[in-house]
């Protein structure tokens, strides 16, 4: 692991191997560590920790969490890391973080691949609701501390699905989630959470980049949100993975990896001919 310094904050970030990068972002409360199990030969993974989260900087203030401070400090880490180009993965919150890479440098980007992510929250009123709602999930991480928060987080219906896991798995989850910090959980929340972010679809024709859609079978919300951005951008693919809830790469491993690589491989090979552009 390794602290990168970008715009006044550090970000920890695990990279190993070699060969055209990929950039890992996961999901709220999680952390680069997410991306551990899954082996990416051929690849230099790059998994950082978001603000807020893991091993890096928590700032004070929820305006440094903003979508645009976190897309400059990726743009940042991936000059300081010398990578002109790089595939980005990103699940639920990184998926949004990524989407907006997309739209933020297109010329960073040489695939996409989108988890349980959406271009966000149509309605200002539903927007309005969603940011009261974070900013109550905000006060209460602070004044009750992380443990009732997992508790509370891990019981939401989004989640249901999780409890076919077994039990050693759900309990590595539920001490990752513990280890966060209470103040860049809530800090996250405030400036990054779904209701503060701008939404996109209006913008998903301007994506270029090939991109990977994945939503688990039994994640209806987001399984309809893969299906109508896929078909918003121009050049997609969907992939529904049976027996899957909201962190696909948690409930169907396998499935994940495989899709991920058969999709990278490809459009490793589609760039030596006529990109999708």
């Amino acid at each position: 692991m390794t602290r990168i310094p970008v715009n006044g904050i550090e970000l920890n970030v695990r990279r190993q191997g070699n060969g055209p990068a990929l950039l890992l972002l996961h999901g709220f409360t999680g952390s680069g560590a997410t991306w551990q199990p899954f082996d990416w030969p051929g690849y230099e993974t790059v998994a950082v920790d978001l603000p807020g989260h893991g091993e890096s900087d928590k700032p004070a203030g929820a305006e440094r969490y903003r979508m645009e401070r976190c897309l400059e400090d990726l743009v940042s880490l991936l000059d300081e890391l010398g990578l002109e180009r790089a595939a980005v993965l990103g699940y639920s919150m990184g998926g949004r973080v990524a989407l907006h890479l997309a739209l933020h440098a297109p010329e960073r980007l040489w695939a996409l691949v989108l988890e349980s992510a959406s271009p966000g929250i149509e309605s200002e009123a539903e927007r309005a609701d969603r940011r009261r709602s974070d900013g109550e999930l905000a006060d209460s991480i602070m004044r009750d501390g992380i443990a009732p928060f997992v508790d509370r987080w891990q019981a939401i219906p989004l989640f249901a699905s999780q409890q076919r896991l077994p039990t050693d798995v759900r309990q590595k989850l539920r001490q990752q989630r513990l280890r966060n910090d209470p103040a860049g959980l809530a800090n996250s929340l405030r400036g990054l959470g779904a209701g503060e972010q701008q939404p996109v679809y209006t913008r998903l024709h301007e994506i270029a980049t090939p991109a990977l859609l994945l939503a688990g079978a039994d994640d209806a919300k987001y399984r309809a949100i893969a299906e109508r951005t896929t078909g918003a951008l121009p050049c997609a693919r969907l992939r529904i993975v049976p027996e899957a809830g909201h962190a696909v790469h948690l409930e169907q491993p396998q499935a994940f990896s495989a899709a991920v690589r058969e999709f990278l491989s490809a459009c490793l090979q589609e760039e030596e001919r006529t990109p999708c552009r």
